[in-house]
């Protein structure tokens, strides 16, 4: 018998498939596809004083936020809820993903705590990009998350451990 699974759609540093897998194992990449009505901002207030991916409603039909759909045991849940930090800064949304084969309904996690003067770390915007091109998310977009500004982490322990984590193999 199968397992029952939830629709996950990631937009930030969990597209990167080491990343989310190594936070909920279950984690299987079933497609790629994108949010109408949303921009993509690094405002997300976090922990470590970085900002953070959000999908940002706009309300304009062009704008989009490209992703990963992800299908991940049910049983899995509280561990993406704790890692995506529900209830402390995210809230979970249930939204409609476009993709090839049609419209897809899954569920994301959308910021609460914002700050637009916020940037992301080095590490961080590299996670994105790495998980954008990692699933084949289109060249303009990839090119478009690389013009964002980010500043290094002044925790060099913290700095080395996730960039140990993006070039594990």
């Amino acid at each position: 018998m199968d397992k029952p699974t939830l629709r996950y759609f990631a937009y930030g540093s969990n597209m990167f498939s080491r990343r989310l897998r190594a936070r909920v194992p279950s984690a299987i990449a079933g497609g790629v596809g994108y949010v109408r009505g949303r921009r993509l901002t690094f405002d997300k207030v976090s922990n470590d004083g970085s900002g953070k991916c959000d999908i940002e409603p706009t309300l304009r039909d062009t704008d989009r936020v490209h992703g990963v759909l992800f299908e991940i045991d049910c049983v899995e849940k509280p561990r993406l809820d704790r890692a995506e930090g529900l209830g402390e800064g995210y809230r979970e949304e249930r939204v409609t993903v476009v993709t090839p084969s049609g419209n897809v309904a899954a569920i994301a996690y959308v910021a609460t705590r914002k700050n637009p003067s916020l940037r992301p770390y080095h590490w961080y915007k590299a996670f994105v990009v790495a998980g954008a091109s990692e699933h084949g998310l289109p060249a303009p977009y990839v090119e478009w998350l690389r013009t964002f500004e980010s500043v290094p982490d002044p925790d060099a322990n913290r700095r080395a451990a996730k960039q140990a984590r993006l070039f594990d193999s």
